[in-house]
């Protein structure tokens, strides 16, 4: 495997999130002091800079793109690609990407900060499939709201008994995971009713769907993982991580689930029965696991860790590191651009480093 820097730029602040645009031509990478930058994904120009929000950006989210439109044809024959962001100003901001230009603020907490967006997917679609592009969860303190992609609303839920700390839309757009202290509850994405609720007794730091649908995937602050398989009313514990876990990531084939929390990335066997009483593939790292990335059609997978350290794993060989590059900071985030040949890293002190990877 050969991995080569494609380009590099320097924000203000920790790179608090990551967005690839749905046809790969642009990365968005928020600064946590609030400002937001559109690069040309090829060769790292900046294309626009947001304002973002004063009082700081929390998260970033990429519209899906239109079924039907291919990435190849002329700017003026494709849609609008909006991208939504949520601040420590209480707003949710829709940007038009072509432009740099805001198109549309919401409210949808009341004023608290919207720390959560994800965007719905089609019903009947797989990962490579075009989602809806018309349909955004966000989350801002208890509240929860969906909204158009013009910024209108949809649906306000009931206000959460705490404060909601993670959203998961299943791959096939129907059902919006929320997740508080105390638990996560399932919705019903187009009658707005309770699904299911399943009661955890602490903060979920993280929540993660399988490609296919299978598994319900937590990562929590009492040092472990939850699993649930919603069909067939069963779930799975991990514990005795050394820290919360924050960091989840499935195989594209949604066998191998890679998790933070250690020192050592762990990776579980999730075929089958699934991954309890299993030992787990563990990746090792010097310092704390800090981000997790597998690729979204291979099963090669992407972790750092607070010495700076990112490095590349096949994990259908086994604890095979195939790869290593060394930053200057510790990476805040991993994304791989849709056709996989791009990482993009955040880091803490305000890198963007953007590496071409060839297998």
């Amino acid at each position: 495997m050969n991995v080569t820097k494609a380009w590099a730029a320097q924000l203000d602040d920790f790179v608090i999130d990551l967005a690839w645009s749905p046809d790969g031509r642009g990365l968005a990478a928020a600064s946590a002091a609030g400002p937001v930058t559109l690069f040309d994904a090829t060769v790292g120009a900046k294309l626009h800079e947001l304002s973002g929000h004063a009082d700081g950006t929390n998260c970033l989210a990429f519209a899906p793109g239109v079924a039907g439109v291919a990435t190849s044809a002329p700017a003026s024959a494709r849609p609008t690609t909006f991208l939504a962001t949520g601040g420590q100003d209480g707003k949710m901001r829709l940007w038009d990407a072509s432009t740099g230009q805001q198109a549309a603020e919401t409210d949808p907490g009341r004023g608290a900060w919207v720390e959560h967006l994800q965007w719905r997917p089609m019903p009947g679609s797989t990962r490579f499939q075009v989602p809806n592009p018309n349909l955004l969860a966000a989350a801002a303190g208890r509240n929860l709201v969906l909204l158009r992609a013009d910024g209108s609303l949809v649906h306000v839920f009931p206000p959460a008994p705490k404060t909601l700390s993670a959203l998961a839309w299943h791959p096939q757009g129907g059902v919006l995971a929320v997740a508080s202290f105390g638990g996560v509850c399932l919705w019903d994405a187009d009658d707005f009713r309770v699904q299911r609720e399943y009661p955890y007794g602490s903060v979920i730091s993280a929540l993660l769907w399988s490609s296919d649908g299978r598994w319900l995937v937590a990562g929590a602050q009492d040092n472990a993982v939850h699993l649930w398989i919603p069909e067939e009313d069963q779930e799975f514990h991990m514990s005795g991580y050394e820290t919360k876990v924050r960091e989840l990531s499935f195989s594209p084939d949604s066998r191998w689930l890679a998790t933070g929390g250690a020192r050592d990335a762990c990776v579980w066997d999730c075929s089958g029965a699934g991954p309890e009483g299993r030992e787990p593939l563990a990746l090792p790292h010097s310092d704390r696991v800090c981000a997790v990335a597998f690729q979204h059609a291979h099963a090669l997978l992407a972790t750092a860790a607070n010495d700076c350290e990112v490095a590349f794993w096949s994990v259908t060989r086994g604890e095979t590191r195939v790869a290593t590059v060394m930053l200057t900071a510790p990476a805040s985030s991993l994304a791989w651009s849709p056709d996989d040949t791009l990482l993009a890293i955040g880091s803490q002190k305000g890198g963007v480093l953007v590496l071409k990877v060839a297998t």
